[in-house]
């Protein structure tokens, strides 16, 4: 048996042994990225905490906004910052993504409004010039409602009032908005309360709707009778009641404006409710005209022109309006062939009711018709009269005429009619037309002409007895002198008289045509003034033959 072989010696391994310290440090070493991770999660976590809400806000256009720029103020304190602005995709707005701090978010609720605010001029104010240097940024006027949202509808211009003011707004319909605009004042006993705040087209195209707020306290002035109108620029009027002018302020005249009011005798009437409907009327005596319960329509039938007597002009019963002119006609009798004016009024009998004298009521429940029948019966008619007589405007008088002759109202019509009497214009006109007819039946040609010979023939005479009168004055006594020229001013006198006349005979030759029964009068006077130029001719000849007759008369012999 062999043996195995041997191995070599080899030296004894020594055991490993395990260094405590450098296991220690290189655990520490992860330590530190671990506590930087701890410390950014928290801060991640912190950040998310405490960003704020991101809302959007759409605006026709992006005027004045720029991305991390534009700022978001709220009551002129930074409440978010502007992060982007895009176009739509349709390209009809641009969207405006904006964070807010995290104390802004009980900002938005469902009625809250923003809009870029920026340098304006509208009507009489101007707003925003602080943007001019410090840029333009987003107002936010905070709503009031429970509900919140992230998405808006940005405002193209401020708003009017803000949702922290007190009082109320109401709604207004009128036929046109005149000189309104928004931020017109509204005024109440010619104070300032309120402003326009908004205004659109009716649907049907036929009026405006306004929306007016009226500012607290001012607001419990608004009763449910509470009448509104327009109070804008100046006006003038032209009636039958004279000039008119009429005015509400300064700031009316420059951007227009509304006033209310209401009857005084419903002041203590209670509060109109929030977004009350009224009617917005074009002039305060519009608005305030007393309503009547009970309007009934007559026709009045005038043959004279109506000329200055519009719609609406006042019926008037001796200085008290009872009814106005509510259409006027214009009708042709074929028979007659003649023209009539039929004029339709509005009568409002309780007016009228409360005023009659009782000698006129039968009766506790007299009505309409009997008190109207009865006062017919005593000359009760319809006249028109001149209202103004530098307008020329007529209106419709209401009066009692004695010698009007009988008539009765025919209450079997389905518009019964009113007696009427011509108007005192009228009635002078008639006068004065024939007068000038009669004097256009004068043959005034003729006339001229045979005055003109007379005055030929008395001016020779008076040349002759003038003549005669110098030569007499040289030879008579000085007692003489003075008989002679007392006659001689008396023929001057009648000299005149009678050159006036041709003057006035002149001038009606050029006025009027001929044709007259008062010729034969004329010229029997023509004629004896004739002779009694004949004797003053005769007169004069026998003193020029015998001057010695002014002192001792006439010879016996002669006579």
């Amino acid at each position: 048996m062999t043996d195995s072989p041997q191995l070599p010696d080899f030296p004894e391994v020594p055991d490993a042994i395990v260094d405590r310290r450098h296991l220690r440090s290189s655990q520490l070493i992860w330590i530190i990225p671990i506590v930087a991770a701890i410390i950014g999660i928290s801060l991640a976590v912190k950040s998310y905490m405490s960003r704020g809400p991101v809302i959007t806000i759409t605006f026709k256009s992006g005027e004045g906004l720029e991305s991390g720029k534009t700022k978001i103020k709220y009551k002129d304190v930074q409440i978010g910052l502007v992060k982007s602005i895009v176009i739509a995709k349709d390209r009809s707005h641009v969207v405006v993504t904006a964070e807010l701090n995290k104390e802004a978010e009980g900002l938005l609720a469902e009625d809250t409004r923003f809009w870029v605010v920026r340098a304006r001029i509208s009507g009489g104010s101007v707003s925003g010039l602080g943007t001019l240097m410090g840029g333009s940024y987003i107002g936010v006027d905070a709503g009031t409602s429970s509900g919140q949202r992230y998405d808006f509808k940005g405002l193209e211009r401020p708003p009017v009032i803000s949702m922290d003011v007190p009082g109320r707004q109401f709604v207004l319909h009128t036929k046109d908005i005149g000189s309104l605009d928004i931020s017109s004042p509204l005024f109440f006993r010619r104070m300032q309360v309120g402003e326009v705040v908004a205004y659109e087209l009716d649907k049907d195209g036929n009026g405006v709707t306004l929306k007016v707020f009226v500012r607290s306290p001012y607001d419990r002035h608004v009763k449910a009778n509470t009448m509104f109108w327009h109070a804008s620029g100046i006006d003038i009027s032209f009636d039958a009641n004279g000039v008119k002018v009429n005015t509400e302020s300064m700031a009316s005249i420059l951007l227009g404006g509304i006033s209310f009011q209401s009857p005084e005798e419903n002041l203590e009437s209670p509060p109109a409710g929030a977004n009350s409907i009224f009617t917005l009327f074009a002039s305060k005596e519009e608005a305030m005209k007393r309503p009547d319960t009970v309007v009934e329509t007559y026709l009045l039938v005038f043959k004279e022109s109506v000329r200055g007597l519009p719609i609406g002009a006042p019926v008037d019963l001796r200085g008290v309006t009872v009814g106005e002119v509510s259409k006027i006609n214009l009708e042709l009798d074929p028979q007659r062939k003649q023209f009539s004016m039929p004029v339709e009024i509005q009568f409002f009998p309780e007016r009228l009711k409360a005023r009659y004298r009782k000698k006129f009521q039968q009766s506790k429940g007299m009505s309409s018709r009997e008190l109207l029948g009865a006062l017919v019966e005593h000359g009760f008619r319809a006249q028109l009269r001149s209202g103004n007589l530098l307008t020329g405007q007529l209106y419709v008088a209401l009066d009692f005429f004695p010698k009007a002759p009988p008539a009765k109202i025919d209450w079997s019509k389905s518009l019964p009619e009113l007696p009427t009497m011509a108007g005192s214009m009228e009635q002078f006109q008639t006068t004065l037309m024939q007068i000038v007819q009669k004097f256009e039946k004068m043959p005034l040609e003729e006339l001229a002409v045979d005055a003109h010979k007379m005055i030929q023939n008395l001016d020779l005479t008076l040349k002759s007895a003038d003549k005669l009168i110098k030569n007499v004055d040289a030879a008579i006594v000085p007692e003489a002198r003075s008989m002679i020229l007392d006659v001689r001013k008396s023929l001057e006198d009648v000299r005149k008289t009678l050159d006036e006349a041709r003057k006035t005979l002149g001038e009606a030759k050029q006025t009027l045509s001929s044709d007259a029964p008062l010729q034969l009068d004329l010229r029997e006077t023509l004629r004896e003034m004739g002779r009694a130029a004949q004797s003053l001719r005769v007169l004069g000849d026998y003193l020029e033959r015998n001057p010695e007759a002014l002192i001792r008369g006439k010879k016996e012999d002669e006579r």
